[in-house]
């Protein structure tokens, strides 16, 4: 994988050391790129293939899978026949821990019409289905893994195994970003570990290594998002810039000798742009300067939704600044077992920040080129798991993986709010009309941004890569 380093999360003295350079006591910055006079920031807007309807995009990932049809794929027959052995034949390969029984579970809330779209959505996301005129719900979303370490890879990067660019990169590969002060793709408080949550997520892999994700913060404690390193009070601006300088003009001189090697490259570009964040990036993420309307619009400061509220509202604030692509986490969706407490609970921490923040992004003005994905790595089934092989009572039973049909939702630039599109069959398990794969889902969001999926590639290893694959079509059907 190519890797920079990253000041965020490495001492400067490590990262100086890493230059080549022995000068301990010479302060550093953060991420981005050497800008000299004869070259063009890597990072520079780009011109789109065609008119795009997005400039940025806001991905909430729901990780370890949201159950599709407790949230927004209502089905009749699961509250009829709950308890009922599943009437469909699984497929002989089929083995999971705790479904010998295969017995129906009806969804565990209930649905209503909700907002101006009235669209049909469970009474746990009530902050949410009043913005349902936004929201085109995607409702025959499908995936390739069952496991969630290659279905979160799939989703974040278009590939189950190979380990591949993210979405992140290539969208700011392809088009830059808006602000040269500021990297090009973030993600706040990431998942770093458990199934999955890898700094493959957001990882450049062989593009080049400016367009690698930033990490801002852990997960968990959007609070103490912060920047780490940025700053070093203790010498002038001035003078940092002369010892940038300085560490710039030997990397630049080594690369010469080597010609070509991508983990310098990403060196020199991180220096340029990590000078340039001290004036800029603490600012943003200080959020004392939202008025205590805005602060509570996103819960900031209540204890179910404090730290996701502060997650959307930094987002906000990052592509209001200009950041192209931002990415926020939430974790805690893989209800194997007491789905019936831990799915509200998730609910309650999401469902008034997202609303906020679609409202927030409409009232600015943002909402009309603005992009927001919400998804998890795929949905969960129809039927019961009981890990206990029928011991535990209802209240500790759970859901299995689905990724045959499941949930997803997108709003803003571009998109036909107020509709839900493609639909699995009565028991939710599979999608039969309107089928999304994530493929689809990768080219949408790129066309929308004025990027044919399919010219968007990256040569390497003697072969033309791109996020989509060979795969891929534009979801006409959801945009306006």
């Amino acid at each position: 994988m190519s890797h920079h380093p990253n000041l965020f999360a490495r001492s400067r003295r490590d990262f100086l050391r890493r230059s080549g350079c022995g000068f301990g006591s010479l302060a550093l910055s953060a991420l981005c790129s050497a800008n000299t006079a004869t070259k063009v920031s890597p990072l520079a807007p780009k011109a789109p293939h065609h008119a795009a309807r997005a400039k940025r995009v806001i991905f909430l990932w729901m990780q370890g899978g949201p159950s599709h049809m407790d949230l927004f794929d209502y089905k009749p027959r699961l509250v009829k026949e709950g308890g009922n052995k599943f009437p469909i034949a699984l497929p002989k390969n089929y083995e999971a821990p705790g479904i010998g029984r295969n017995l129906l579970m009806s969804p565990i809330s209930t649905f209503s019409r909700q907002g101006k779209a009235e669209l049909l959505m469970s009474d746990l996301l009530p902050h949410l289905g009043k913005m349902s005129q936004e929201l085109c719900i995607l409702n025959g979303m499908q995936a390739d893994s069952e496991a969630h370490a290659p279905a979160v890879r799939q989703l974040h990067t278009g590939h189950t195994v190979m380990v591949r660019p993210s979405i992140g990169s290539w969208v700011t590969y392809g088009l830059g970003t808006e602000n040269q002060n500021l990297p090009g793709f973030v993600t706040v408080c990431p998942q770093v570990s458990g199934d999955g949550g890898t700094t493959q997520l957001f990882s450049n892999a062989f593009l080049p290594a400016i367009y690698q994700g930033t990490p801002i913060g852990e997960a968990g404690n959007a609070k103490e998002a912060q920047i780490r390193y940025l700053q070093d009070k203790a010498i002038t601006a001035k003078m940092q810039r002369s010892q940038v300088d300085l560490i710039q003009s030997m990397n630049q001189r080594y690369l010469q000798d080597l010609e070509t090697d991508q983990n310098m490259e990403g060196m020199i570009e991180s220096f340029e742009i990590a000078f340039r964040m001290q004036a800029e990036a603490p600012s943003l993420l200080d959020l004392s300067q939202e008025s205590a309307a805005t602060l509570a619009l996103y819960g900031v400061g209540e204890k179910d939704t404090d730290n996701f509220g502060r997650q959307c509202l930094l987002a906000r604030r990052m592509v209001e600044a200009g950041v192209r692509f931002v990415q926020i986490t939430d974790g805690g969706w893989d209800h194997h077992g007491q789905i019936r407490k831990g799915l509200p609970q998730r609910c309650k921490a999401i469902d008034r920040p997202i609303a906020g923040l679609l409202a927030d992004l409409r009232a600015r003005g943002l909402l009309d080129d603005t992009l927001l994905i919400w998804s998890g790595e795929f949905g969960r089934t129809p039927f019961e798991q009981d890990l206990s092989e029928g011991k535990a009572p209802a209240s500790e039973r759970g859901r299995e993986h689905n990724p045959k049909g499941f949930t997803a939702w997108m709003a803003g630039a571009g998109i036909r709010g107020g509709i839900t599109h493609g639909m699995t069959d009565e028991y939710g398990w599979e999608a039969v009309e309107g089928k999304t794969h994530i493929h689809d889902l990768h080219a949408t969001v790129l066309h929308l941004l004025g990027i044919d999926h399919e010219r968007l590639t990256y040569r390497y290893m003697g072969r033309d890569f791109r996020l989509t694959d060979v795969f891929g079509n534009v979801v006409k059907d959801i945009l306006s």
